[in-house]
């Protein structure tokens, strides 16, 4: 099925999602780019998500995977320049204090925001600093600053990676990952247990295929958010199928684009294996 990029488009291209960041002093100034965002959904989404294989997971990602259970939630919080890895029991303490207060000033339920930390390994989050951000970025939440949250997710990596398709269905738009956090929105209507079936597939044709320095990561994540703002219900199975192969074709472009940018990568191999 045709679908249609969507050019300047990104994370709140789809109707009914926000996004705000800004700068707190996790990551040090000289980056010149915020260091906390927050991506939200304006009504209740079905949610799935992929996580890091490595054992020794980050305190964000032990807390995402109980979030997740409820197959629900409306925004997500992350943060740049500090993994909250390799933090103990204080890192999830940090990580459910970053969650229960923009739950609070959202105005949303308990598990509903899930928070994703990437950066430094083995240092306390600075919390504090953290909690500054969600509060100075819920009041100024917008349609227009997806670029900015996708600025406040970089690390290593030297160029934002934004992407928004649309298509037309029978009327959307819509890891051994490699040290990464992905955000992926649709305002189409889809079920949680579906939306996971689906991102699994694409994440092990597209992420899981990719390896960047040969490591998996300790925060590694990829989230899908679907709040049916548009009315839109992905229900028969060419639907289905349909949603399904656009969601392949922004992984692979957004996992391509991650190894050629990676970790100060140079170089985008490809390799075919037949046989």
């Amino acid at each position: 099925m045709a679908y249609k990029l969507i050019e300047g488009g990104g994370v709140t291209t789809p109707q009914g999602f926000l996004a705000g960041a800004c700068y707190v002093g996790v990551k040090s100034r000289k980056s010149e780019k915020p260091d906390v965002a927050i991506i939200y959904s304006e009504q209740p989404a079905s949610c799935a998500a992929m996580f890091t294989t490595n054992k020794f997971c980050a305190a964000p990602v032990i807390l995402d995977r109980e979030i997740l259970k409820k197959g629900k939630a409306r925004a997500v919080v992350i943060n740049s320049g500090n993994a909250n890895a390799a933090t103990g029991t204080q890192g999830i303490e940090d990580a459910k204090r970053v969650e229960t207060e923009a739950e609070k000033l959202l105005n949303l339920g308990e598990d509903e925001v899930f928070v994703c930390s990437t950066g430094v390994i083995g240092q306390k989050l600075p919390v504090e600093k953290v909690l500054d951000g969600v509060r100075r970025i819920v009041p100024e939440l917008s349609k227009d600053k997806g670029t900015d949250a996708a600025w406040a997710i970089m690390t290593t990596d030297t160029v934002r990676k934004e992407v928004a398709y649309e298509m037309e269905l029978s009327g959307m738009i819509h890891p051994n990952m490699a040290t990464m956090l992905a955000y992926i929105t649709t305002d189409a209507k889809v079920d949680a247990s579906v939306l996971q079936g689906m991102l699994k597939k694409s994440t092990d044709k597209s992420f899981n295929m990719m390896t960047v320095d040969g490591d998996t990561s300790t925060n590694d994540s990829l989230f899908l958010l679907a709040n049916g703002a548009s009315g839109v219900a992905i229900e028969t199975e060419e639907d289905k199928a349909a949603f399904a192969e656009l969601l392949d074709s922004i992984c692979m472009d957004m996992a391509l684009r991650i190894a050629s940018d990676g970790e100060g990568a140079t170089h985008l191999m490809v390799v075919e294996a037949y046989g």
